[in-house]
């Protein structure tokens, strides 16, 4: 997708562990037509073909996955806007700022979910038997909910929040429409 003034644009679709990124990101990308990049998505195949995976390893693969997202984005044509979808408090936000850097991103944009500590580990519970081996188990519950309590948006561009228990995808994307990444041509179609 070629955003309106050439810029490179990429949206980052952050919280923390459960709070529903993949499930928004989906909904965002279905509507305005953007490409997604996930964590999960570049990890996961490599965890499963490295299993078992232990947390350390996970954690690796995650700063792998990471770093391979900045990689595709700098190979993309200026006026890209891709969503990337991850939980970028897991690393200090001088390291996003390098990769936004590398990449060449001009402008990034922010849907931050917010969710509460008891929320999210209930999410993260009832979902831990889908999740791949490797990923933590209930073992991380109670860091998860400490998580929950300070968890912030990075806020390296504007920031819309969106409230993790029923976020209003329509008034995410009406937001991102008018921050202006989409051609007014194509704009106006998505309404």
């Amino acid at each position: 997708m070629i955003s309106e003034n050439n810029e490179k644009c990429v949206v980052l679709i952050n919280g923390i562990p459960a709070s529903g990124k993949s499930t928004l990101t989906h909904a965002v990308s279905q509507r305005l037509g953007l490409p997604v990049l996930t964590l999960d998505s570049l990890k996961e195949p490599f965890m499963t073909s490295f299993a078992p995976v232990d947390r350390q390893r996970n954690r690796q693969l995650g700063c792998a996955a990471y770093q391979a997202i900045w990689q595709i984005v700098s190979q993309a044509p200026p006026g890209c806007v891709y969503l990337i979808d991850a939980w970028f408090g897991f690393q200090p936000k001088a390291v996003l700022q390098q990769g936004l850097q590398r990449a060449g991103v001009t402008r990034a944009l922010e849907l931050w979910l917010a969710i509460t500590p008891d929320e999210a580990v209930a999410r993260y519970q009832a979902r831990l038997s889908q999740r791949l081996p490797g990923h933590p188990g209930a073992e991380y519950l109670p860091e998860l909910h400490a998580l929950a309590e300070h968890a912030r948006p990075m806020g390296i561009g504007p920031v819309l929040q969106l409230d993790a228990r029923a976020p209003d995808e329509a008034a995410a994307c009406a937001w991102l429409q008018r921050q202006r990444i989409l051609p007014l041509r194509q704009s106006a179609l998505m309404v």
